[in-house]
């Protein structure tokens, strides 16, 4: 599967801050490229590029991803799986350049509502966030099937600090996402989504849109991420 991953920040940090650009107005485009090994393993690969108007097209880093699942056959009451993402980003886009994610999967189609849980762990190794270790990242999206093409609800996406102890509420990072999942073809994937930032640690307006193409019969509905 190909996928092309897009969001821009209308309202973020501006300027530059310890060598770090600001948000504000940046186009990120990352193309992800997942192979599937078997039914229950496979890797993915991502390509993280920036745009901005002072600062032109510019290459953000890359990313390594596999992932393992309960095959369908096993026949759990819910989706579950588990990936590790290891990767590099340039410094100018993050002040940690080296991390790691950790991410639980599951999920669950309830009659027509689809519903998941990432519980993410993350982790720096290069960076202002090392003396943090493990991060709490969780995400959550629910999803109602308006239609048989149509399904609308909403995402979320926080990092609310370390597991030894969260950070005050208004240096934790919260988005809240509405979102539209289009499902047109069992080829293609289409989702768009408009979040706000309700803490001041976090960019207060996204607009994101992911577009993918499968090349053979589609799988497990279960999310890998659905993140921005």
């Amino acid at each position: 599967m190909v996928e092309l991953h897009s969001n821009f920040t209308f309202e973020g940090s501006k300027g530059i801050t310890d060598g770090v650009l600001g948000t504000e107005h940046q186009l990120h485009e990352t193309v992800e490229i997942t192979q599937g090994i078997n039914d229950w393993f496979e890797t993915g690969f991502y390509i993280f590029t920036s745009a901005q108007a002072s600062q032109g097209w510019q290459w953000v880093g890359d990313h390594i991803r596999p992932r393992v699942r309960v095959p369908e056959s096993w026949k759990w009451p819910v989706g579950v799986s588990l990936s590790l993402e290891i990767g590099y980003q340039r410094y100018r886009f993050s002040a940690d350049t080296w991390t790691m994610e950790i991410r639980p999967i599951i999920d669950k189609q309830v009659g027509r509502w689809y519903l998941a849980f990432n519980p993410v762990l993350d982790r720096s190794f290069h960076g202002p966030s090392v003396s943090q270790g493990l991060v709490f990242s969780p995400n959550v999206k629910a999803g109602y099937d308006i239609t048989k093409q149509v399904n609308a609800g909403f995402e979320y996406y926080g990092s609310v600090g370390p597991v030894t102890g969260f950070l005050p509420i208004p240096q934790q990072e919260q988005d809240i996402f509405a979102v539209t999942d289009l499902n047109v073809s069992p080829k293609w994937e289409f989702n768009f989504g408009v979040g706000v930032g309700v803490t001041g640690a976090t960019d207060h307006l996204i607009v994101k849109m992911i577009i993918g193409r499968r090349s053979a019969k589609r799988g497990t509905r279960t999310e890998e991420r659905f993140a921005p």
